[in-house]
């Protein structure tokens, strides 16, 4: 439901405008160096602020409530939470009645029985990444030796950002874009055929961020147009090294040890200056709305630094899984106090 893992296992709680939202970590390995401050680089680029965001200003400030002691993880469930300070539920009053299209307001409604949180999304907000953020900055912490780096390669249908949100500016309106994850530093071996495979986890992970609507691994679609002659990575050594990576580092559910490359596409957000259409609940009949609140211009600009999160969690799974992470870290064990 809320939890994603099996022995690094990751749960999200929390709503947009409640009083926090956070991760617990289960199955984090003791006697990794952790505090507050360990969190800050990742958190600052998933802020808004920056041109194409909301101006919701939270200063994400995690707070350690359980797992780590005298600056080292326990090996106990560890909890990270973050208040909820710029709030204003007022915008989005009419939803309860008037459900904005693209959003979760008719699906939550019918799913909980009218009792869900409406207020700025309630629990399927994107407000919730902070705590998948948050997550990641742990898992990538049990895995020292493999670097995760994520970019916005494509917004409004083309590589210049910049002109994509000045045309989305002009317009009023606002804009998808396309996310590239790329993983140095894998063993060969994580994952599992068919059902676990690496791209199933993956992917599983990728489509919990809000917004993210499609996924694919290397080449990608590409792969429908190429010849198999074309589509074979040429294996260069008895370690595998490959000369391309169609594959995108994945051969047979398995990770090959060669560079990882996933790539999200996110849709734009629904609600913008636009006058849509919806049902008023109330009396059955369609109405005009234009959707209120504030959101993000092109969410993808926020995504890089969440989608690096989500990989993160997966790949700690799956290292936990194959024994290349120890419970504690090598020179810790049995160390004095």
């Amino acid at each position: 439901m809320n939890s994603l893992g099996r022995l690094f296992r990751v749960s999200i709680f929390g709503e947009s405008h409640g009083p926090s939202i956070g991760a617990l970590v289960d199955g984090c390995p003791a006697g990794l160096a952790l505090e507050e401050a360990d969190f800050a680089a990742d958190l600052a680029r998933r802020r808004s602020g920056a041109r194409g965001t909301t101006p919701r200003r939270e200063r994400d400030l995690p707070r350690l409530l359980s797992g780590v002691f005298q600056g080292r993880t326990t090996g106990a469930p560890l909890l990270v939470a973050f208040n909820n300070e710029d709030t204003d539920s007022s915008s989005y009053r009419e939803v309860v009645h008037r459900p904005r299209p693209g959003h979760a307001d008719l699906v939550a409604h019918q799913k909980h029985g009218g009792f869900a949180d409406w207020r700025g999304s309630g629990h399927f907000s994107g407000r919730l990444t902070v705590a998948l953020v948050a997550a990641g900055v742990i898992a990538k912490k049990t895995m020292p030796k493999v670097r995760i780096s994520a970019r916005v390669i494509e917004a409004g249908g083309q590589g210049d950002v910049e002109k994509a949100l000045a045309e989305a500016e002009r317009a009023q309106d606002s804009i998808g874009g396309v996310v590239e994850c790329q993983v140095e530093g894998l063993p060969a071996g994580l994952g599992e055929p068919f059902f676990d495979s690496a791209e199933s986890l993956l992917a599983h992970a990728a489509f919990s961020i809000p917004a993210v609507k499609a996924v694919e691994f290397g080449a990608g679609h590409g792969v429908a147009r190429m010849r198999g002659s074309e589509y074979a990575d040429a294996i260069l050594n008895a370690r595998g090294r490959t000369a391309t990576h169609h594959a995108g580092g994945i051969n047979g559910g398995l990770t090959n040890g060669n560079r990882l490359v996933v790539r999200v596409a996110v849709r734009p957000p629904s609600s913008s200056a636009s006058e849509l259409s919806t049902v008023d609940l109330r009396s059955g009949k369609r109405v005009r709305m234009v959707p209120k609140g504030r959101h993000d211009r092109c969410v993808a600009l926020r995504v890089p630094v969440v989608l690096e999160a989500a990989v993160a969690m997966v790949l700690a799974d799956l290292m936990v899984l194959e024994q290349r992470t120890p419970r504690v870290p090598r020179g810790r064990r049995g160390s004095k106090r």
